[in-house]
């Protein structure tokens, strides 16, 4: 299977939220075939359509030999690891991973839909993409979800390296 560049956004509002990102990150990191290339800023954000703590977002590129249903099955395991739980649309969560872009492809199967199809309704995850991937969002897009609450904490250097 060829490698594949993948745009995976991060989330929790539960527990200790920083520490969840960091190592879902490093799991990531550790897949097999697996190689991440790199992480955005740190942002909070309110919840939207749901209630709750705020969010620690971030958006992390990675490569893989993974193909999209296994890598999403991956991403699935390592939420369920941090504590996961899906007891209605939108709870408050520990951990949160959503493939944003997978390489060039367009998705829409039962499990996974890619492009994310509500990515670009949400600051959370526009504003760390486009510090990535700055040629796939747009001003206007950005524009579009300016009224949301989100502020970045820190820069890119939140990720501890060095067990990467």
């Amino acid at each position: 299977m060829p490698t594949t560049t993948v745009y995976v956004g991060l989330g929790a509002n539960l527990g200790d939220r920083g520490q969840a990102l960091q190592a879902a990150v490093h799991a990531m990191a550790a897949l097999p075939g697996t190689q991440l290339q790199a992480v955005s800023s740190l942002y909070s954000s309110a919840p939207i359509e749901a209630t709750g703590p705020d969010y620690l977002n971030a958006v992390a590129v990675l490569t893989t030999d993974f193909g999209p249903e296994a890598f999403l099955q991956q991403l699935q395991h390592l939420e369920q690891a941090a504590g996961r739980q899906r007891p209605y649309r939108n709870a408050p969560r520990t951990l949160d991973l959503d493939i944003l872009l997978w390489g060039q492809a367009q998705l829409n199967t039962p499990s996974l839909t890619v492009p994310h199809p509500r990515m670009r309704e949400r600051a959370f995850v526009l504003r760390p993409l486009a510090e990535l991937a700055p040629e796939v969002v747009t001003a206007a897009q950005l524009m579009a979800v300016a009224d949301q609450a989100i502020e970045c904490l820190q820069g890119v250097d939140w990720i501890k390296k060095e067990s990467l």
